[in-house]
């Protein structure tokens, strides 16, 4: 059983419009959770989100049957809350169960001090939130901030800019590489041995610390920087290496050996046999490339190269920044309006700026049409995206590479131009924000989460930017409001 939001009000719950703030606060909680208030509080927003939620979620749970569960609106809060604080779920946990005024937006009395909520709850619930739901939610969001914004003019500008949402891995060489795979790889069979009563590998701790060893000293080895004996270090580089992989191999002999004694008859097993398989060609992939580069001298191909077995979505950019050489993850795109709001975003799987420059135009149009101009920095320009932006927006600013003619030269030093140009740094600002709040690294697992983790960030910069808003003008009324007091005692 799984509700929008409870129809009954409990003894003592506080409606969410009546939850007050302390307007001289400056921690991040109050003003998101500012944002979501007036989600709740305006009719037209709040049916919006409740009908996409329902639909999207709970379309085929009975309201009726079955024990209750979260309700859809407090899935929304939570996992709004959780990226705008940047926080893991341990924190989330510890503020949906003692933080006063979170638990009133979600919708707790104050008799209700025995209801909590648990870690496994949080983790599961908030992993509903898929990046399709999240997409629709966030195109309601951003017409309801629109929606504030009294003066706001009736077309849209956009700046687009890319940036690279780390994941969460260490940094990647070969022998490391192959150590997490065969890591996982005994661990998962020793584990299995040891429930079907196999002693092949009760010295699996043993057998872990010496492999790991080995490639300690493969590792060391490596680091040395005395030139006047290279060929003989070269010599124990090899040496090393060899010695490392002869033992990896030695134990993926074994683990073979002990998986066709295992019996696989639950499902359960089954699945920890194929995925002690994936880690098993995983470790062959390393071995191979050590041997190649190690022992044969080879150059590896970037396109063959892994940079995580665990998150193998991971990509090695290196976009040029000054002090950081490589990033390791996915680079995302955004396209921010004038008004701050993130209009459409796209992570980019393997794809470079000047692919994606017409695409996210083109999906910023279907669901904002008023957007009609956009800028953008070099690394999107194409002799094609310059002719097909000019067939969506009615301005588009995408300076050009190289040595300008004459012609660009006059375009690129129009006022409309220069104008824009200067206005698309602004666009740092966002990235910066959402670095803040939650896209620095994503703690989240798989391309799936990589991608719901980045889409719920989007919604709740969104958010976020409309509390802002609310709360400058609380903060307006809040001082005419003491201006007109203090004039009327004066006048008294």
């Amino acid at each position: 059983m799984r509700v929008v939001r409870t129809a009954q009000m409990e003894l003592g719950e506080i409606d969410v419009s009546q939850i007050k703030f302390d307007l001289r606060s400056r921690d991040d909680i109050p003003k998101i959770l500012r944002g979501l208030q007036h989600l709740y509080m305006n009719e037209e927003l709040r049916q919006s989100v409740f009908a996409l939620l329902e639909s999207e979620i709970a379309s085929e749970v009975s309201k009726r049957n079955g024990r209750p569960g979260m309700t859809l609106w407090s899935i929304l809060v939570c996992g709004v809350l959780r990226l705008d604080l940047n926080a893991d779920y341990d924190r989330l946990h510890e503020l949906v169960n003692q933080h006063k005024t979170l638990r009133e937006m979600l919708g707790h009395s104050l008799y209700d001090e025995d209801k909590s909520y648990a870690y496994q709850t949080l983790v599961d619930n908030v992993g509903l939130l898929a990046p399709e739901l999240l997409d629709k939610l966030n195109q309601i969001i951003v017409e309801g901030g629109h929606a504030l914004i009294k003066k706001g003019e009736g077309v849209l500008r956009g700046r687009c800019d890319s940036f690279v949402v780390e994941t969460d891995v260490h940094f990647p060489t070969d022998i490391n590489l192959l150590w997490d795979a065969l890591r996982k790889a005994i661990t998962l069979t020793a584990y299995w041995c040891e429930r079907q009563q196999l002693s092949d590998w009760r010295q699996y701790s043993y057998n872990l610390r010496q492999l790991k060893r080995l490639m300690r000293c493969a590792q060391n080895k490596k680091r040395s920087v005395a030139k006047a004996r290279q060929d003989k270090i070269d010599a124990q580089v090899t040496q090393a290496h060899q010695a490392y992989i002869d033992q990896a191999k030695n134990h993926l002999d074994k683990i073979q050996d002990t998986l066709t004694k295992l019996t696989a008859t639950a499902p359960t097993e089954l699945l920890q046999k194929i995925e002690i398989e994936g880690y098993i060609k995983h470790a062959e992939r390393q071995i191979d490339q050590i041997e190649r580069r190690v022992i044969k001298g080879e150059m590896i191909p970037h396109a063959e190269k892994v940079f995580s077995i665990f998150e193998p979505h991971t990509e090695w950019i290196s976009k040029g920044k000054a002090g950081v050489p490589v990033e390791l993850g996915v680079k995302v795109c955004i396209l921010e309006d004038q008004h701050q709001f993130i209009l459409h975003h796209q992570v980019m799987e393997k794809q470079t700026d000047d692919q994606i420059a017409v695409s996210m135009i083109a999906e910023a149009k279907k669901r904002f049409p008023k957007l009609n101009a956009c800028s953008f920095d070099k690394g999107f320009h194409s002799p094609a995206n310059q002719a097909e932006l000019t067939q969506h927006l009615d301005q588009v600013t995408l300076p050009r590479k190289g040595k300008l003619s004459k012609e660009r030269q006059a375009v690129e030093r129009t006022e409309e131009f220069v104008k824009a140009r200067r206005a698309h740094s602004a666009v740092e600002s966002a990235i910066n924000a959402l670095g803040i709040h939650g896209l620095d690294k994503c703690p989240d697992h798989g391309i799936d989460g990589f991608k719901r983790y980045v889409a719920l960030a989007i919604v709740t910069r969104n958010i976020r930017r409309m509390g802002d808003i609310l709360w400058q003008q609380d903060v307006e009324r809040e001082r005419k409001a003491k201006e007109r007091y203090l004039k009327y005692r004066s006048a008294a």
